[in-house]
């Protein structure tokens, strides 16, 4: 499990687990640490994606079902073993989107609450007429990298850093930028969906992701643009506690359940 999964905080007992899957190009850090946040019995798992951080010599993966017939393989015990949620962002939250998909039609199993940031839904109008990135020349996708923010300049204008971040990010687009998915004909999920966005963002379809669930639906919208989740403001002790604020379904109150 360690190939996949970033742990920094090991809770045995803990009543919940978040699963949290990156954006497009990122690393399972910035999730990991989510996990020395919480107070309340919350166990975060981050996920590793082939081609970076201690997996940098696997190969990317190339399809969607590539990422969710590993992260299935891996978990699927833990996850009938206790209550889970899915967190995504990106790239990261049409992850979220066809592994709560596949757990639900293959095997049953749901999560408790699906959190999805930064993305519209995968069958949106908005999404499928969004321009592709991933075949851009290095030119033109680096404007477009410093025009969304979230990496400091300094680091785009160095040529090794570039050399290490732009193939797994131009990988992760491609993937998704050819995952197709028909939108649902019914509800397949009754858990509650919480969506989040950056306020300064290029607009987001975030309301299509109703499609998917008979549960609670909310939208809440933050400071910042599409990389929001590392601003300052939003990056501090309370990060998480801002992000499940107000949803109805906050993550530390799950415990109240069982």
């Amino acid at each position: 499990m360690e190939k996949l999964i970033n742990c920094f905080k090991k809770r045995p007992d803990a009543v919940a687990r978040l699963i949290c899957f990156p954006w497009a190009g990122g690393g399972s850090i910035h999730y990991a640490r989510w996990g020395t946040v919480f107070n309340s019995p919350i166990e975060v798992f981050a996920v590793k994606l082939p081609g970076r951080e201690s997996r940098t010599k696997e190969p990317f993966f190339e399809s969607m079902q590539q990422i969710v017939d590993e992260v299935l393989y891996v978990l699927l015990p833990l996850l009938r073993e206790k209550p889970f949620a899915l967190f995504g962002h990106s790239f990261g939250a049409y992850t979220s989107y066809a592994v709560a998909e596949a757990l639900k039609k293959l095997h049953n199993i749901e999560p408790l609450h699906i959190f999805l940031s930064g993305a519209s839904a995968p069958y949106s109008k908005t999404r499928l007429q969004a321009p592709k990135r991933s075949d851009l020349k290095d030119d033109d996708f680096l404007k477009w990298l410093i025009s969304i923010g979230g990496t400091p300049p300094e680091l785009l204008a160095n040529a090794e850093v570039l050399k290490l971040i732009l193939p797994p990010l131009k990988a992760d687009l491609h993937l998704v930028e050819n995952y197709k998915c028909n939108k649902p004909v019914m509800p397949f999920l009754t858990c509650p969906i919480s969506c989040f966005d950056g306020k300064d963002d290029i607009p987001h379809d975030l309301k299509a992701w109703k499609e998917i669930t008979t549960g609670d639906f909310n939208i809440r919208m933050l400071n910042g643009s599409h990389f929001y989740l590392k601003d300052p403001e939003n990056e501090d002790c309370s990060c998480i506690s801002k992000l499940m604020d107000g949803t109805g379904s906050r993550l530390e109150n799950y415990k109240k359940l069982f």
